[in-house]
């Protein structure tokens, strides 16, 4: 039998406020456990939550992105259970009135553009973590995250395979980046996502039972845990087993999902309207406001690299994959006056290269856009050779010096004068007869050997062009 399968991706995106969504509790990462969770994020006898602003703005820039729906009126709700790192035993959040209804969001997979649905996107607090090693059989709770603000971002199930889901998480996390409302740094827990998976026979209409797995927080344990959870299932249902509505948890280590808990319903958290929050009203006015903070989007600037500066489609993920990607690339075309390609190619060639080979992003990067801009002027007008600008790269990626200073230190100006080079080359045709006479017989590939051999004379300074022109005006048959 054929089968289908069928994904939807809850997305968590911790939002960038400096306070907690209901009090004034710091959420900077790092701080010694219990730390960080104040009165209110506990929810003790006496105190009542205030919702952040902030947060409210940031979810509304998100709504307004994606082209959704955004209510004019939203409320939170107690979301009921227990579990030690939720110590108030509810959880405030929003259910049948979120403060941003259905959306959409296009993605690509293999040169195949699609359409995948966003139900809504809610507000709500995170609970706080449960530590496990260290405490020898027992368990340690962490409540700095409590109270935490997320934007939980719900898909339709029109996701199809590991692959699309995967595109859709990176095309979320790219833009609440270029947004500004979460860092998306994945490693501290700020952008992770829930993933609902099912199969069925191939033309069937109705949805599987589904199974969820939670806090994935990598696209490549995204798209393994999937894919493993696809296979569970189908031999399950193959092998005349059915598949249980649970909830399941993701071991790397051993690249399988195992069964934490049976999946709850909507109606066993008991979902009723917090009484100490007041209804969230949203004017046209904010949403104006929203929409007149939106930063160019990543499509919209993928387009427009495509058509003003004539990069291919690959290219054009590549340099727009992040904002501060797509800011460094504009201002050393900005900064350098070269020609675009030669940006372009030493953008994603050789700096890419070293970013990737470190581990480092954009942000990250040793040779801030200036001093990069300072080597691709030299290459321009000829100053270095593209072979001793490798060099020059290593260089300025390992001190704060600029272009101009390590050409200047090393000696390493390219040689330009035409009589100096002419000299080298009838230097190394006289000493290389034999060479000569191979080359004149017709035997192409020794041209190389004299090129080597007056750059090794020249140390790499002599202008590539000039010595290939001359030789070639020497060596004529």
């Amino acid at each position: 039998m054929e089968w289908e399968t069928v994904i939807g991706l809850e997305i968590h995106a911790q939002l960038a406020t400096k306070s907690k969504i209901f009090s004034g509790a710091s959420t900077a990462y790092g701080a010694e456990p219990n730390t960080q969770a104040c009165a209110v994020d506990l929810g003790l006898p006496g105190v009542l939550p205030v919702l952040n602003e902030q947060a409210m703005h940031l979810a509304l820039r998100f709504g307004v992105a994606i082209g959704a729906e955004i209510a004019p009126y939203s409320v939170f709700s107690r979301k009921n259970y227990f579990y030690p790192d939720l110590p108030k035993g509810y959880q405030i959040s929003q259910f049948e009135l979120p403060i941003v209804g259905q959306g959409v969001l296009d993605i690509e997979v293999e040169g195949e553009t699609k359409r995948i649905g966003v139900t809504r996107a809610h507000l709500e607090e995170d609970a706080g973590k449960s530590l496990h090693e260290d405490f020898q059989g027992l368990s340690g709770i962490d409540l700095n995250r409590a109270g935490t603000p997320l934007l939980e971002i719900v898909s339709e199930p029109d996701m199809r395979s590991a692959k699309e889901a995967v595109a859709y998480m990176k095309k979320i996390h790219t833009l609440v980046r270029y947004l500004g409302i979460c860092d998306g740094n994945m490693q501290e827990g700020s952008f992770r996502c829930d993933a609902n998976v099912s199969v069925r026979p191939k033309g069937q209409a109705e949805f599987g039972t589904r199974a969820e797995v939670k806090n994935l927080n990598s696209f490549r344990f995204v798209e393994k845990a999937i894919n493993y959870e696809v296979e569970r299932q189908i031999d399950r249902i193959e092998s005349g087993l059915s598949v249980v509505q649970e909830t399941r948890l993701y071991d790397s280590d051993l690249d399988e999902t195992r069964s934490m808990r049976s999946k709850e319903e909507a109606n066993d958290y008991r979902y009723f309207p917090d009484p100490d929050l007041l209804p969230v009203v949203i004017t046209e006015a904010l949403i104006e406001q929203a929409r007149g903070e939106l930063p160019e989007l990543p499509d919209a600037k993928k387009l427009r690299f495509k058509e003003q500066y004539g990069v291919d489609e690959e290219t054009a993920v590549l340099l727009t994959h992040s904002k501060d990607t797509a800011d460094y690339y504009e201002a050393v075309i900005s900064a350098s006056g070269c020609e675009v390609k030669l940006c372009t190619n030493w953008m994603t060639g050789h700096l890419a290269g070293a970013l990737n080979k470190n581990g480092l992003d954009i942000t990250q990067s040793p040779i801030e856009h200036a001093r990069f801009a300072g080597l691709l002027a030299r290459i321009a007008d000829n100053t270095i050779s593209g072979k001793i600008a490798k060099q020059v790269f290593e260089e300025l990626w390992h001190s704060d010096q600029t272009a101009d200073e390590i050409i200047d230190q090393k000696g390493l100006k390219q040689i330009t004068d035409t009589g100096a080079i002419e000299a080298i080359i009838d230097e190394v045709i006289a000493n290389n007869a034999g060479q000569v006479e191979q080359y004149l017989s017709g035997k192409d590939k020794v041209f190389g050997f004299f090129v080597g051999q007056v750059m090794k004379l020249t140390q790499g300074k002599a202008n590539p062009g000039e010595v290939n022109a001359m030789l070639k005006e020497k060596l004529k048959r």
